[in-house]
Order: structure tokens, then sequence, then C-alpha cells
């Protein structure tokens, strides 16, 4: 934990400006000993051309440049990124000038000559700060989207995190996306999150399951038609990406089409534009394609079941959701969830589960995965503990496999906290009450376990 939270809070980029050579060697060469990587650039221009406003670094820049000085630079920054941090410095520096770029929006000021030490250490400080002002800002797109309307992902484990952030990185970008998950993990919740969190979504979302569509309609179904093109066309139809146009198409099991399709799928894909059966003129098409698949496509491929080249065309980006299993402490929280839809669409009351059934909850496989779990939150807000669980009952007094004493300890007062931060709805002063626990320790041990008391308010 605590290397992560290091990771979080130093970035190493830096990029050094300025039109000397030597300058830029000797400089250069005490930051990459100090462990930094180090981008040189011999102009403020060049600079440029390397910044975006996702830049993981900070800026050390001569003030003294043709073209472009430090200060006009500082200034083009800002208007990328005022966050990121410029720390300049000149030969002819006073104090008057110090002042006036602090001022402007300088991190720091450093006259020449300086010691190596001294740069080494503003560059250090600078990039905390640029590492904590991303990871805000990382945080602060995570929070819109958990409070935004549409599908949600769920969970707080690592692996669920760090799948929110490849998300947002990517959403707005002009790129399909290859979905890899076992069956029953919501490829096609991640496929509406994604269109939902675009610049497309505006526009349609069209989802296609090419198992389920019969090998002899799909090509209709996709392209679309002219009248007369077959017996039974007798108007013309439009196809699932014209009608998709500037949204989004979600293929799902995509490993299910036919090779002969494939190839059409791929210039589409390529070319995007597509002709409707019976029709000579190509239509040209503005939308994003999310494929999804519970196999290896890339094992299919080489098995000559899948055309390789449409493999690597869809696998420009490519995410995977993770099993249940291997993100169990995500449990209570969408149990939690799925109980509350679960309350709404029936008319029931929200079931409470006892520890001991959270507990065998936790120790459960999950071969069917988050849809297995939503079934028994479903079952329980209707029937009950008594007729909720379709697997072995047994697993409730089982030992947990692998867990050492301080393990299953720990997994236990988790449950217990969670339980009642659920009972509670989020309220500290309620639950500190039920668990006769110190306001601090009760913090500690949320902390401790990953809780957080905004996601059990109703």
């Amino acid at each position: 934990m605590q290397q992560l939270q290091s990771e979080k809070r130093s970035t190493q980029n830096v990029l050094l400006v300025d039109d000397e050579p030597s300058i830029l060697t000797s400089l250069g060469q005490s930051l990459e000993l100090a462990g930094f990587a180090v981008v040189r650039c011999d102009s403020a221009k060049e600079a440029l051309a390397i910044l975006s406003a996702q830049w993981e670094g900070v800026i050390v820049s001569d003030i003294s440049m043709p073209d472009i000085d430090g200060l006009s630079l500082m200034t083009r920054v800002s208007e990328i990124d005022a966050d990121i941090p410029m720390i300049l410095m000149t030969g002819h520096g006073d104090i008057s000038m110090a002042v006036s770029a602090i001022q402007k929006g300088a991190y720091d000021f450093l006259e020449k000559p300086f010691a190596p030490d001294r740069l080494v250490d503003v560059v250090r400080r600078a990039s905390e700060k640029r590492a904590l002002s991303l990871e805000n800002h990382r945080l602060r797109n995570e929070l819109e989207s958990q409070s935004a309307l549409g599908p949600r992902i769920i969970g707080n484990s690592p692996k669920i995190v760090q799948l929110r952030r490849i998300i947002q990185s990517v959403a707005d970008a002009p790129t399909d996306i290859l979905i890899e998950a076992e069956t029953g993990t919501g490829k096609d919740l991640l496929a509406r999150y994604i269109h939902e969190h675009s610049n497309r979504r505006e526009h349609k979302f069209v989802a296609i399951n090419c198992g389920a569509v019969p090998e002899n309609l799909i090509e209709s179904e996709l392209f679309g038609h002219e009248r007369g093109a077959f017996t039974d066309a007798k108007a013309r139809r439009i196809g699932k990406f014209e009608y998709a146009d500037g949204g989004t198409v979600f293929l799902d099991e995509i490993e299910s089409m036919p090779l002969v399709l494939q190839v059409k799928l791929l210039r589409v894909i390529e070319e995007r534009s597509i002709e409707r059966l019976g029709a000579n003129d190509p239509i040209k098409l503005d939308l994003r394609i999310v494929a999804a698949t519970k196999v290896d496509l890339k094992t299919l491929a080489e098995q000559g079941r899948f055309r390789e080249d449409l493999y690597y065309r869809l696998n420009v980006v490519k995410v995977e959701i993770p099993p249940l299993r291997s993100r169990k402490d995500d449990i209570p929280l969408l149990f939690q969830h799925f109980s509350i839809i679960a309350s709404t669409q029936y008319g029931r009351d929200v079931q409470e589960l006892s520890t001991q059934r959270m507990a065998a909850l936790m120790r459960h496989d999950w071969p069917g995965n988050i849809r297995e779990l939503r079934n028994i939150a479903e079952r329980n807000v209707l029937l009950g503990e008594s007729g909720a669980f379709g697997f072995d009952d047994n697993l409730i007094t089982q030992e947990s496999s692998g867990l050492n004493l301080a393990e299953q300890v720990g997994q236990f007062e988790k449950l217990l906290i969670h339980t009642e931060l659920a009972k509670c709805g989020g309220s500290i002063q309620d639950t500190q009450k039920s668990l006769d626990l110190p306001r601090k320790t009760l913090y500690d041990k949320m902390k401790k376990y990953g809780l957080d008391k905004s996601d059990y308010k109703p």
C-alpha cells in the first residue's frame, strides 16, 4: 500500500528547455542521476509540440531564448494545463523578475549558476505537486462518472479502479475497443458505460449479439438491403451500422461471427463505410465499434477460426473485466447495490444479509460472476435468506482456504463494519454506536478495509 501511494504522489518526467546544448547536457545528466526521465528540447516550440494536458511531469525552462522566451512559454503552457509546474532559470535574473515570474504562475525561479542539488530538490517537490494534481483530477472524473445517470462500474478493488481509469482515458478517443471477459461479468454494461461517457452519448447505442442472429440474416441485419436484393426483400431496410451513425455499435460474442462476414466487418472498420445488399454506392459512417468476446481471439486466430487481420484491427484498445472471484472485496458493495435495485423493482424492503451469509458469499467461487450475484440479491429481497442461496449452505461454516487466522479475522471484521454501514445508511455516528467503537477507531478500520461512507448513502 505504501508503494502504491508513493507511485501516486510522484512523477518522474522532466521537460528541460534551453537553447544552450551544454546546459541541456549538464542539467539533464544531474536530473537523470537523481532518477528522473528527462526530455531535452532546445526551443520552446519543440517543447510545445510534446506537451498535452495529460503530461505527467514538470517543465524546467530558461527564460532568455530566441523566438519564444520562457515567460511566453509559461503562458502557452498554462493554456494547455495551468497545473503543470514551471520552473524558470536565468543568468540575468533579479528580485523583481523572480517576483514577476512567481506572480504569473511559475512554481519556482532559479538564478544561474545554481547547485545541481538545488535543481533536483525543486524538481522533486514540483513533481510531487504535479502527481497530486493529476490524482485529484482523476478522482474528480471518477466521482463525476460514478454519480452520473446511466450505467455504473461498481467497486473499489484495484482492478476495477484501473478499469475505470482506462475507460476515462479512451472514452472520447476515435478508436474501437475490444472487451475480453468471462460470461456474466457485465460486458454489455461496460459497452454502454463507454458510450454514455463518450462524446457520442447523444447518438444511438446499438447492441448486436453475433451468436443470436441466424447466419443467413446477419448480413442484412448489419448492412441493410435494398428492395429486391433477395426474395423476401420487399422494401429497403436500414442496417444496424447505418442506424447507429454517429454513435456506438456493440458487437457481443464477436467470436461467433461467420468468417465470410468478418471480411466485410474488417472493411467497415478500415473504410468507415458500408454498402447495403443489392446496392453499389458506399455510405460513409461515423461510428465506434465496441466488440466483446468471452474467449481468447488470438488463440482462435491461430487456429484459423477467426480472422487474424480482424483481431489485430479490433485489438487497438483491449480492456479486460476481472471475474468476480478475483475482486471479492467488491462483493458487499455489489450485493447492496443489486438489493436496492431489486427492492425498488419489486416494491419490497431491502433484506439485510447476516454476517454469516455474507461470509458465505465471500467464500463462493462465482462461476456465474456478477449475474449470479445479482440473482442471489434479487432472491434475497423476494424470499429472504432461506430461499436466496443456490449454492452449498455448508460454505457458511467452512474455513477460508488459504487464509491464516489473522486474515480470516480481518475478513470477518470488514464484513461486520460493512453490514452496519449499510444498515445505518453510511452514518458514522450511528455505525460507531452500533459497533461500540470510538470514532477514530472506526475511521481507521474503514480506511484499512477500503470502506467509504458515501457508498452506503441511500
